[in-house]
């Protein structure tokens, strides 16, 4: 009778301790997710926002802190979670507990909490027939093989200086002028510390490096700009506009997949028509 309940008190202890130690366990594991250098993974990089998200995200006017969280408690989109706006305000208290929290949050807020406006306007014409896929990563061979940093928005028609591309976010000039790879260019600093990059401009509108812009102001019109040294070269590849996002990092510029800010942004189109 003894032995019995020696064996019955130590599985009593095993059980107990488990019922301790897995929950931690658990947690440990999620919590293992975020570091110093998860902005740096291929995991956030891709921004996954699946069709659920997506409708959620799409009534928060700055989602970033929401998708700090979401991506933390569905391991960047590997597991299949419902998570409501409120749901995420109090699950964030355990992550503000992690190391590289302040910087992870910052990162997501700089993607996403300054979008306003999907980067191509309605014309003169009143169409705006574009197209875009995720592309991200992408095989590119010019100048050797690399990935594509960015998305392209691709219009039905190809012709060139006929569509505005217009800024997604408020800003600053901080780059004008032509590239090999991005033809004629304009880079905008958004305030929460983003770099948006539109690429293969026809032609600029009237703004200058420094200069302070709105959001949905005109940056230029959709060409077919680039893939040479020389200057003004047009006709390498169909016309399109090439956006890229790029975040700082310890000084080190990191790019991050566009596709996910384009669907967010992709019902929000500014009529440039009347301007």
């Amino acid at each position: 009778m003894k032995r019995i309940l020696k064996i019955s008190f130590l599985l009593f202890l095993l059980v107990f301790s488990c019922s301790l130690w897995i929950p931690r366990l658990r947690y440990m594991s999620e919590i293992s997710r975020l570091d110093a250098d998860t902005v740096l993974s291929d995991s956030f990089r891709e921004q996954p926002v699946d069709t659920q998200t997506a409708r959620v995200i799409s009534g928060i006017d700055a989602p970033g802190e929401y998708l700090a969280v979401y991506w933390l408690e569905s391991g960047f989109g590997e597991q299949n979670i419902s998570l409501s706006p409120e749901d995420a305000l109090a699950m964030r208290k355990r992550w503000e507990r992690a190391d590289g929290w302040s910087d992870y949050l910052s990162a997501c807020q700089a993607v996403w909490n300054d979008l306003v406006y999907f980067p191509v306007a309605l014309s003169q014409s009143g169409n705006i027939n574009v197209s875009f896929e995720d592309s991200w990563m992408f095989d590119r061979s010019y100048k050797g093989e690399r990935g594509h940093e960015g998305t392209d928005i691709m219009p039905d028609k190809n012709e060139r200086g006929v569509l505005p591309v217009v800024s997604m976010t408020d800003g600053v000039v901080q780059n004008k002028g032509w590239l090999e790879l991005g033809g004629y260019r304009i880079g905008i600093r958004a305030p929460h510390g983003a770099y948006f990059y539109y690429a293969h401009l026809d032609s600029y509108a009237d703004i200058e490096e420094g200069d302070e812009i709105k959001a949905g102001d005109l940056l230029g019109y959709m060409g077919d700009t680039g893939y040479s040294t020389t200057e003004g070269t047009k006709g390498k590849f169909p016309v399109h506009l090439h956006l890229g996002i790029y975040i700082d990092k310890g000084g080190q510029e990191i790019s991050v997949n566009p596709y996910p800010a384009l669907k967010y942004t992709e019902e929000k189109i500014i009529d440039y028509a009347d301007r």
